[in-house]
């Protein structure tokens, strides 16, 4: 071996193990932060932050179809403890099936001001923010709560999570800090389907999605926002356009885009824009609630999830395309790997010894994420069935992105789309749609 090539091997090796140090503070920082935030017990329904006369919240939830649990997730929104709140249900047609489950918990909740609101208005490719238009813009307050349908809440939720918006505000902060103008949740996945690919999406969203989500936030060095659960003003969102360009820099411009909700249409993943926007655009922060939001996952096979994951990572490599190649060589398996592979070219040992060490370590710092959200450790009944998927999930992880890489079209809720630039959709139609478009013309 030369010494020149020795040089480099070190230098390479050395690297290797910096990153690995990088990305075990990472995680450990979120795995002490999920003990910190969702071990200690919830604050009071109604905290002493929250001012004398409440502000109002209008809880927008976009409805298609029967997801799993429909009705428990949806009325945990009218069993929500808070003075002064309306929940809108955006349905885009009237023959959806979710309609007849919404009437009966609108009856079963006569007290509660909630409404249907039917038809939607097409603003963009993304079928969400199409669906919430319309409830976006009759919406009675300022402070809006969008809740996915297949999340459920606990009741003190929404106060908690107002208290974290409006106070204490940025002047009265010591030291004087960005306001927040987002607060989100972090999502726990709940589910009692036996199918293999609901399995692994339970084991990778309660471990190291949360773990990795919680650790990113907690640094709060750029935005990380998940649509399941986020509350803003809309008064914040209509000086928005998605540019992510300083506001006092184009303020005086007229964006061709628009802005509010409308603007963040032609993006697949509107959540993690509206995060993004918020915080470069108006230089405000976000905040992580104590409060999970409990993602009931239907039933999937393996295909189904590997398409899930794939879907999320050609949408994310065109708006952060420097974490997203960067994201292999922060799993288990590839950074172990070439972690194992510079420490025996630097110190003689073995790959047998240390990588037993490092998935052992990796597995328990997981299973701490998971009983820190859950409220409770890994159940016993579900210990094989969750670790072989926990290892399925891990071992996939690198042949996905790979995947997902090489192409850019995904498939939503039925619907095919090519991502543009920064995260930009196109509807793209099947050849037969597009033949029969061509003998029209």
């Amino acid at each position: 071996m030369s010494e020149q090539y020795y040089v480099v091997q070190v230098g390479l090796s050395t690297a290797v193990l910096t990153w690995y140090g990088i990305i075990w503070s990472i995680g450990l920082l979120g795995c002490w932060t999920a003990r910190t935030r969702y071990r200690s017990p919830r604050s009071p329904s109604f905290p002493s932050t929250l001012p004398s006369s409440t502000p109002g919240v209008s809880i927008l939830r976009p409805l298609k179809g029967l997801d799993i649990n429909l009705s428990e997730n949806l009325e945990s929104s009218f069993k929500q403890d808070y003075p002064s709140f309306e929940i809108l249900f955006s349905i885009a047609d009237e023959e959806d099936e979710a309609l007849p489950v919404v009437r009966e918990l609108i009856s079963e909740y006569p007290n509660v001001n909630a409404r249907v609101i039917i038809g939607d208005e097409e603003v963009g490719a993304n079928p969400k923010v199409n669906n919430l238009m319309r409830s976006y813009n009759e919406a009675t307050y300022d402070i809006l709560w969008v809740l996915d349908s297949n999340v459920s809440v606990a009741p003190g939720t929404l106060t908690r999570a107002v208290a974290m918006l409006i106070g204490p505000s940025a002047s009265q902060a010591i030291p004087p800090q960005r306001r927040i103008a987002l607060v989100h949740h972090v999502p726990f996945a709940i589910s009692n389907e036996a199918s293999f690919g609901t399995q692994v999406e339970e084991a990778f969203l309660n471990t190291n999605h949360a773990k990795m989500y919680i650790a990113i936030n907690a640094v709060a060095v750029d935005s990380c926002v998940m649509g399941k659960s986020n509350l803003f003003r809309r008064s914040d969102l209509e000086r928005l356009d998605g540019t992510l360009v300083r506001q006092q820099h184009h303020e005086s411009k007229n964006s061709r885009r628009g802005r509010g909700l409308a603007a963040f249409g032609r993006f697949i993943a509107e959540d993690q824009m509206i995060g993004l926007a918020l915080w470069h655009e108006l230089d405000l922060r976000h905040g992580l609630s104590c409060d999970v939001a409990y993602n009931a996952l239907g039933a999937m096979n393996l295909s189904d999830y590997i398409r899930r994951r794939i879907r999320w990572i050609r949408v994310r490599k065109h708006m952060i395309l420097l974490a997203t190649l960067l994201e292999p060589f922060t799993e288990s398996v590839m950074l172990g790997a070439i972690t194992a592979t510079s420490l025996r070219f630097l110190t003689g040992i073995s790959f047998w010894m240390f990588l037993p060490a490092h998935f052992l370590l990796w597995t328990l710092v997981d299973l701490d994420v998971y009983a820190s959200l859950a409220g409770h450790p890994l159940p016993r009944v579900k210990w094989q069935s969750f670790l072989v998927a926990w290892v399925v999930r891990e071992l996939l992880a690198f042949p996905i992105w790979l995947l997902a890489m090489v192409g850019n079209e995904v498939e939503w809720r039925g619907r095919r789309y090519r991502v543009l630039r920064n995260g930009e959709g196109e509807r793209v139609l099947p050849k037969a749609s597009v033949d029969r478009l061509l003998a029209l013309l």
